[in-house]
């Protein structure tokens, strides 16, 4: 059963369970959707099949770059606590048709993500199953099973699903960390040469690397999507997003290093691995941990879908408050406090390309790289639009100084750089429609916008 949205007179609830989740929680959200086991097992793999040597470097000066926007991010938290994360931030300063493609460029960042994640986890599963039993099961199948129960989860209790999500990333981590730290005690008391002197690295690689290793922090800020439920919002979630930010690119940067010297030390190569860390694993010696990484990095990849849908539904709640969708979806359940019309919409639209692509014949990790590239475009953007607000925001709420907007300039040219790397030189096959399907979708989106603001101004005028 759902009621109408309960609103705070000072900060607006929405209807969600305020206060709810503990600075630790609230980190776990945005951790998730990261999804740190997913970068060592794939996308450090795809980084070195470009940047090569330099695969270290492309994750190092990612960080950077997510680190400035993260700055900028963290500005607007201090003041604003909001469903609407990113949106609420862009729409305090920006004309009212860029605060709307902030928020519909959000909105499929958080689908996209949680779908193309889902590939990445019917992939894996089916790999586990495979050693296990010697069969295969249905990728639709699992697609569908994945979703169902993280719409289930995000439903029932936002408690519930950020202790799933922190207890499923610690586990999975720990079990690459540990993998990483025996390579390195065994072979890494000595520099790794090739790596340190970039060698055969090239500035075209290094940047085409970059982009992919910016995929891999995609959702960092989305901790911001629990303004309603965090408890202190405007300190545990400027703290969360620098957090989660810091630990990935940690993470990701010593995992990269160590990937490229354990395959050095195997004579195999990285950038055509399939299972790199069972390579890794059975270097450190200790082989039993590959099926345990295996294991980590499907519970980490359906905390991620969880996380993504939890985020998506928050967005797509406050979209519905303004008019930016349909004004039913503004419910919320009156036991469990959750958008439950936001999150089964969500979470339909993330399970349905999988579940189309799967029947076609593409792999997971065909469907992993497909969307998690089309989630890329909606998060630049977010995030070049939120940084570009930045300036004009402290402004308002007179904390603006001198230089203030060196910082979210250069925020805003990292990921207008970003956005080229994807786009120039043209991607060949599917990756080169996306761009496409990207700007029909936020036309589509605007669009209604237009439609709806008519609506309103004639309203108003009658």
């Amino acid at each position: 059963m759902e009621n109408a949205v309960k609103e705070n007179p000072q900060t607006p609830g929405y209807g969600l369970r305020r206060e709810a989740l503990s600075p630790l929680e609230t980190l776990a959200q945005s951790v998730s959707t990261i999804a740190p086991t997913a970068a060592p097992v794939a996308a450090i793999p795809l980084v070195c099949a470009l940047a090569g040597n330099g695969t270290w470097l492309a994750y190092l000066l990612a960080t950077a770059a997510v680190l400035l926007v993260a700055l900028c991010i963290t500005k607007f938290a201090r003041y604003s606590s909001s469903p609407g994360s990113l949106y609420t931030y862009a729409a305090t300063t920006l004309p009212p048709w860029l605060a709307a493609a902030s928020a519909w460029s959000l909105l499929l960042a958080y689908v996209a993500t949680g779908s193309g994640v889902i590939g990445g986890f019917f992939h894996y599963s089916n790999l586990l199953i495979r050693d296990l039993t010697g069969h295969f099961v249905s990728t639709g199948l699992l697609a569908i099973l994945a979703g169902g129960a993280c719409m289930a989860i995000a439903w029932r209790d936002i408690r519930v699903s950020a202790r799933l999500m922190l207890w499923m990333e610690v586990l999975s981590v720990a079990a690459i960390l540990i993998v990483v730290a025996l390579v390195l005690v065994r072979y890494g008391w000595h520099v790794d040469g090739e790596q340190l002197h970039l060698r055969a690295m090239t500035g075209g690689g290094l940047r085409l690397g970059l982009v992919i290793a910016l995929f891999s922090f995609v959702g960092f800020e989305s901790a911001t999507t629990l303004g309603a439920e965090a408890r202190n919002p405007l300190k545990t979630i400027p703290r969360a997003v620098i957090q989660s930010a810091l630990l990935a690119g940690a993470i990701f940067v010593l995992c990269a290093y160590t990937e490229v010297l354990g395959f050095h030390i195997a004579g195999q190569d990285l950038g055509t691995s399939q299972a790199p860390m069972h390579v890794l694993a059975t270097i450190g010696g200790v082989s039993i941990f590959g099926i345990f990484i295996d294991i980590g990095a499907v519970v980490s990849l359906f905390a991620c879908t969880l996380a993504c849908i939890t985020a998506a539904a928050r967005v797509l709640l406050l979209m519905a408050h303004t008019g930016l969708a349909h004004r039913h979806l503004r419910a919320t359940h009156i036991r469990n406090e959750t958008p439950g019309r936001a999150i089964l919409v969500t979470g339909v639209a993330a399970v349905v390309p999988v579940a189309i692509l799967a029947a076609r014949g593409a792999s997971g990790l065909d469907i992993y790289g497909w969307l998690g590239s089309l989630a890329t475009y909606g998060f630049i953007v977010a995030y070049a639009l939120v940084s570009i607000a930045l300036p004009s925001y402290l402004r308002l709420h007179g904390v603006f100084r001198p230089g203030a907007h060196i910082l979210p300039w250069l925020a805003a040219m990292a990921m207008a750089l970003a956005l080229l790397g994807n786009l120039y030189p043209v991607p060949e096959g599917p990756y080169g429609k996306l761009p496409l399907i990207y700007l029909a979708y936020l036309g589509a989106g605007l669009i209604w916008y237009w439609f709806g603001n008519r609506k309103k101004q004639e309203a108003g005028s009658s």
